[in-house]
Order: structure tokens, then sequence, then C-alpha cells
């Protein structure tokens, strides 16, 4: 019998080589004589482990704008943005007033054909009557009063959470209007009091339009 050591061959396989005799290796013992074996090489697959990425939410945000006109001098700009389901904020700037406190409120339709009279009543989703912003009593429209400065400019900004920009009650297509008067916030007494505020006439009007 003859025997046998198995060496390293290049890495793509093995040789049986008859190199070494059998005396000084009991343990090399085969019966084969110079068969060279080949082993294939099975690729092994990388797996790739990596942490888990933390989601990102990235927040929606809406805007609207809407460009107040009427038959007076007094014109201005609203605009609108809110983030996500959250309150809205309003800015807005009005030109052209006479000095003091006047009501501005959303109405419940952007029509103007017939100017601001075609806009309709305060928007008031819920049937409840006339009061402040901050009232649980209140329209949905209720936004309080404007203070014009000595040049006839106001400038406010108005966070609000019953104006969304989205959903059944949302603000689009309908329309702000800035009032002659000062509203009264359901608090004066008048018989207007608890619908209109007693604000007087609709100086300006303009629906609001998305941005994005």
């Amino acid at each position: 019998m003859a025997a046998y050591i198995v060496s390293q061959a290049p890495p793509s396989h093995l040789l049986v080589s008859s190199s070494f005799p059998t005396s000084n290796h009991p343990l090399l013992f085969s019966s084969f004589t110079g068969l060279p074996i080949r082993l294939s090489r099975q690729p092994m697959k990388a797996v790739s482990i990596s942490a888990t990425r933390p989601l990102t939410v990235v927040a929606e945000t809406k805007r609207a704008v809407a460009v107040l006109k009427g038959n007076s001098s007094v014109e201005g700009v609203v605009t609108l943005l809110q983030e996500d389901s959250g309150p809205t904020t309003v800015k807005v700037r009005v030109t052209g007033l006479t000095p003091g406190l006047h009501g501005f409120h959303l109405h419940e339709y952007g029509d103007t054909t017939n100017g601001c009279i075609s806009t309709g009543a305060h928007f008031n989703p819920n049937n409840l009557t006339h009061g402040a912003p901050e009232d649980k009593i209140r329209h949905a429209g209720d936004l309080g009063n404007i203070v014009a400065n000595s040049d006839g400019v106001a400038e406010a900004t108005i966070v609000d959470g019953q104006i969304p920009l989205s959903g059944p009650n949302a603000v689009i297509g309908r329309a702000f209007v800035v009032h002659e008067l000062e509203d009264d916030l359901g608090k004066g007494g008048h018989e207007l009091s608890l619908t209109t505020g007693n604000a007087g006439g609709r100086l300006a009007c303009g629906m609001n339009y998305f941005l994005n």
C-alpha cells in the first residue's frame, strides 16, 4: 500500500499526492494513487445587518390666500397657513380703513357676484350664536376685530382652531369680510349682536384659494 498526504493546492482545488512513504505516516492510507480531488467553491452570501432607521414623518403644510376688494377704497390680503391638523394661522393686512376697530369674519360663501352681500352669513357649521373668537359658543367664522391705525392700515395675526384648510369645515371657497364697524362680540345687547355682532356694512371681501 502506498501512503498519501492531502496538501493544499491553489484555492480552487485540493490535490492528493504520493510524495511520502507509508511507513512514517500510518494514518494516511488510501487505495487511490495520484488522484486530484477538486472541490467546488460555493460563493458566500453576504448578510447585511443595518440598524433600523427611525421613521421620519414630514408635516403637511397647507397654505391659502384671499384678496379683499369692495366698492370702497378698502382692500387687503389674507394669508393662511396650517401644519397638519393643527390650528390655522391667519395673517391680515387691510388698507383704506377709518382708524379704529373693524369686524373681521369668515362668511359662508365665496360668491362675490353681487359684491360682498353675496357671501352670505358668518360661517356657522355648528349652528351656534355669534361670539368672540375665544368663546365656546361662537360661529366658526367669528374672528373678532382688526384695528386700523391712524393711516387706515390694519395688520393682525390670528391663530384659530375652527377654520381648517381641509376637511368638511374647510375655509377654501369661503370668503373673508372686513366690516364698517366694531364687532361687539355678541355682548352689545343689540338685536344683531348674536347674529353679526352689529358690525355694520361690508367694506371688502375675498374668497380663499389654495396656494399649494
